[in-house]
């Protein structure tokens, strides 16, 4: 009986393209684009079950509490999940994916997967799989190459030594890959077949993957294994050991090992499949009507041709007239208005931004913390109104400020407030004040989510300012 596959899940990334709903504080993976559920839900469903173990997850400390909270969402337990210090691009993160899979069976089938694809056939993706694990048994590093439906510029390509049957679902030699092309380039591709779309999906033992790196990037092996062995656990996470880690060179596998390698092999995968890489892609995912539109959330289209109009703000209403061929995303931030032929140059305005300090850039109008999230209402010159959601059971750490009061009034649930010692029950319509230097913590005891108004007043406004006492989270 064969050793259940092993899925990893890399979940790094900041998605600037999607912006500005895939933002640096939360990428697109943890949104909804195209469904109920997240991309990494999604993702993490497609590996479950029958014939896989437990998925690994690798990840950044910051996304360490949004991963757990959806795959909890999703009915998921996770094997582990292995926290980057920093991000080093995909090699790194697929090296220690393997180190720590080996260290409990060196001969088990590995599959990484990242955690932003949309791959609606869940059957058919497990019957490629399925396809590829005799050649990944026998040694071969196996990647998925998808038939292409146009020719796309946005995507690495994969060249085949020659063109596959029709409907072909076996490992078939794989010649070279191809940087991501030009027009032109694309075109010929496309038209002569033997081109497949890159899908960064990769099937190995892990022990033929470390051995490839040992050969290909020696560099790396040292800095990751170490990284790995030197791992400790923190709250069922486990953390990557920053020293070696800071080492290891950024790079991506199919630059350091799968260009390299001659043992590798391509499965072709016919189903539908997406990266969600641009909103040009979330056009075509969505479904556009008869005159090409796509439309989400509180939208209206009016004498549109060709367009995306989507309203991610509550009472928000987005409204074309009259467009051909734009892009138009409202967060309650921040608003992107772009030509579908420039979709891949949002993360030049990402950019724009951060030079000129723009908080927009990267930070999400939600800031999402282990307990809950928070919103910004409204920022004055010395004051500032949060909206706060606290989960079930969820708790903020003791904690006092230097340099602000608070005033805090419940609006849904009820709070259990600690001010100085003194804990009170605080329930909707009733508030409750924190005087500046007060040690203070708020929690929510009840079965439902607990929603509060704050009002923060004083010199400095700023989050860290904070002084934490305890935390049940173990935040630095």
């Amino acid at each position: 009986m064969r050793t259940p596959i092993v899925p990893v899940l890399l979940c790094g990334g900041s998605g600037t393209r999607l912006w500005p709903l895939s933002r640096k504080s939360y990428p697109k993976q943890f949104a909804a684009l195209a469904g109920g559920r997240t991309l990494f839900q999604a993702a993490a469903e497609r590996v479950s079950g029958a014939g896989f173990a437990r998925p690994v997850v690798v990840t950044g400390s910051d996304f360490r509490f949004i991963v757990t909270e959806q795959l909890h969402e999703a009915g998921i337990e996770p094997g582990a999940v292995l926290i980057e210090p920093a991000g080093r691009n995909t090699a790194p993160a697929i090296l220690a994916g393997a180190l720590h899979a080996a260290a409990r069976d060196p001969e088990a089938l590995m599959l990484v997967c990242p955690s932003d694809h949309v791959v609606p056939d869940t059957a058919a993706f497990r019957a490629a799989v399925e396809a590829g694990t005799a050649a990944a048994e026998a040694g071969a590093l196996v990647t998925f190459g998808i038939r292409p439906t146009r020719p796309e510029t946005g995507y690495g390509w994969l060249e085949l030594a020659a063109l596959p049957p029709e409907g072909c679902l076996a490992p078939l030699p794989l010649t070279r890959f191809v940087e991501k092309p030009d027009r032109a380039t694309a075109t010929r591709m496309f038209e002569e077949g033997r081109y497949f779309w890159n899908a960064g999906i990769f099937l190995f033992r892990v022990r033929s993957m470390i051995e490839a790196f040992e050969t290909h990037a020696p560099g790396l092996v040292d800095p990751v294994r170490r990284a790995v062995e030197g791992a400790a656990p923190d709250l069922g996470f486990l953390r990557l050991a920053p020293g070696p880690w800071s080492e290891a060179e950024e790079i991506s596998i199919d630059y350091a090992v799968m260009e390299r390698a001659t043992n590798r092999a391509v499965v072709p995968f016919a189903g539908h499949w997406s990266d969600l890489g641009d909103w040009e892609a979330v056009r075509r995912e969505i479904g556009p009507d008869g005159a090409g539109n796509a439309l989400a959330g509180a939208a209206t289209a009016i004498r549109c041709e060709g367009s995306l109009l989507r309203s991610e703000a509550p009472g928000l209403e987005v409204v074309g007239i009259g467009l051909r061929d734009i892009v138009a995303v409202a967060m309650p931030d921040a608003v992107l208005v772009a030509h579908r032929d420039c979709a891949q140059e949002v993360k030049e305005a990402v950019a724009a931004m951060k030079g000129k300090g723009a908080a927009q850039a990267e930070c999400f109008p939600l800031d999402h913390r282990p307990w809950g999230w928070f919103e910004t209402l409204v920022l004055g010159d010395r004051f500032r109104v949060k909206r706060i959601l606290v989960k079930p059971g969820g708790v903020l750490s003791l904690q006092s400020h230097h340099h602000r009061a608070e005033h805090w009034i419940v609006v849904a649930g009820t709070a259990r407030v600690t001010v100085d010692g003194e804990v009170r029950l605080v329930s909707e319509n009733q508030s409750i004040y924190v005087p500046l230097g007060a040690v203070h913590r708020m929690e929510n005891p009840g079965k439902v989510p607990m929603v509060l108004i704050e009002v923060q007043t004083g010199a400095y406004l700023g989050e860290d300012d904070i002084q934490r006492y305890e935390d049940a989270y173990a935040r630095g």
